[in-house]
């Protein structure tokens, strides 16, 4: 459920009309619905064990505002670098529901995140564990870890976006991982607190999630008669979302919250989640305008002014997005197949191809739905476009909570070299 709906013919995000934002920012722009995004959260939370930890996996949208608005909630949050752990604690987030994941953590992001007393460093090489050691001991701490297990299980989702199998860049392999934990009880200045398991996002079956977290639950029991103490487990996240109205949607957070609650229970272990689509996806539309419609040959192209700069998922993962007008097409309107294209000059920029719409024209607006999460975090400025900003709703309020940088400030970044000054 989201709240974007036509209310007398044109499309709202909760009580404020979407073209009336344009008229006053102008196209394109990303807008979040803070009711969306609150409800979300609260059904995925309420579907978990008392206590869990469900951290918000800040690379989905890493909106200062978005981060408060679910910080207040009680959320947590998910980092994979130096600048997301900055964001998160600046949105208000304390240390202590922060996880810091990825696997390129650097010596002075980990120092950051032992400054800032994090809940817990998912490790994914035992390289990485001798690196935090080590600046944990020259801060004369103890950090708090958990290895992230790669179970090799099929997430059956995209190939760019499945994390779980046998060879990838993520997690320890699971041959390896009590060799891991063995090494981590050596060191003085790790402390074991955890394990840690993520197969993948956009999973739309419960399946993939049964079998690797069957698999984390055993593990444990092998873990702890290793002599570790293991007192967390975290489950990741991945869970899907309806790209497509069509589509048979996701499991129901319900159901996943009461299968992961069964194969851990008697564990004695608090669980943490890392939702990001989850919560985020449908929170959010990048709404744009028709420049051109193009003749071809056989085809028409609806030239939009938004792109894969501020939108590459279509691009990148082939992935389906509905775009409906802003204006309602009642019942009876004439429809027309469309490529829904963007103006960068790469063949790649396309967002829908042989799309059924209704029929549109020069400066008419749509909206490119399900967009809240992993849009505005993946925009650029390729064809020195500066990315699109971002609004956030609640109720009849609205704000710009990232402005739009214009040109000037696209070229201020740049700096020319005294050799090559006039």
């Amino acid at each position: 459920m989201n709240h974007f709906s036509y209310r007398n013919g044109r499309l709202h995000a909760e009580d404020v009309g979407l073209s009336d934002v344009a008229a006053s920012v102008g196209t394109p722009f990303y807008c979040y619905s803070a009711a969306t995004l609150e409800r979300h959260y609260r059904v995925f939370a309420g579907a978990l064990p008392e206590g869990s930890l469900v951290a918000f996996s800040v690379k989905a949208n890493g909106n200062l505002a978005v981060l408060r608005t679910l910080g207040n909630l009680g959320a947590g949050a998910d980092v994979v670098s130096g600048g997301e752990l900055k964001k998160a604690l600046a949105a208000g987030i304390p240390g202590g529901k922060i996880v810091f994941s990825g696997v390129g953590k650097t010596t002075a992001e980990m120092t950051a995140a032992l400054a800032a007393g994090i809940y817990q460093f998912n490790l994914e090489s035992e390289a990485e564990l001798l690196a935090l050691d080590a600046a944990a001991r020259s801060l004369g701490q103890r950090a708090p870890i958990a290895f992230r297990i790669n179970p090799d299980v099929d997430a059956r989702t995209h190939a760019k976006i499945s994390t779980g199998h046998a060879e990838t860049k993520f997690g320890i392999p699971w041959s390896r991982v009590r060799e891991a934990y063995g090494l981590a009880a050596t060191l003085k200045n790790v402390e074991i607190v955890g394990v840690d398991v993520h197969i993948g996002s956009q999973i739309t079956s419960l399946e993939p999630f049964e079998e690797a977290f069957q698999r984390l639950a055993d593990f444990v029991g092998v873990l702890r008669r290793d002599g570790h103490a293991i007192a967390r487990i975290d489950l990741g996240g991945g869970l899907g979302v309806p790209y497509h109205i069509d589509n048979t949607p996701p499991p129901d957070p319900a159901v996943y919250g009461a299968m992961a609650a069964k194969l851990t229970k008697g564990l004695n272990a608090r669980l943490i989640l890392e939702p990001g689509r989850f919560i985020a996806a449908n929170a959010g539309v990048l709404v744009a305008r028709v420049i051109y419609v193009k003749k071809g040959e056989r085809k028409q192209f609806l030239i939009l002014d938004a792109g894969m700069n501020d939108l590459v998922r279509p691009a990148l993962y082939d992935a389906h997005h509905d775009i409906v007008p802003v204006e309602e097409a009642g019942p009876h309107a004439l429809r027309a197949r469309y490529d829904v294209v963007g103006p960068i000059c790469e063949t790649s920029d396309i967002f829908a191809a042989d799309r059924d719409m209704a029929r549109l024209k020069d400066g008419d607006l749509v909206a490119i739905l399900t967009a809240g999460a992993y849009g505005a975090v993946m925009s650029s400025a390729y064809n020195a476009r500066p990315p699109a900003p971002e609004i956030l709703v609640k109720g009849a309020q609205w704000a710009v909570v990232r402005p739009r940088m214009d040109d000037d400030a696209l070229l201020a970044t740049d700096r020319i070299p005294n050799w090559l000054a006039v």
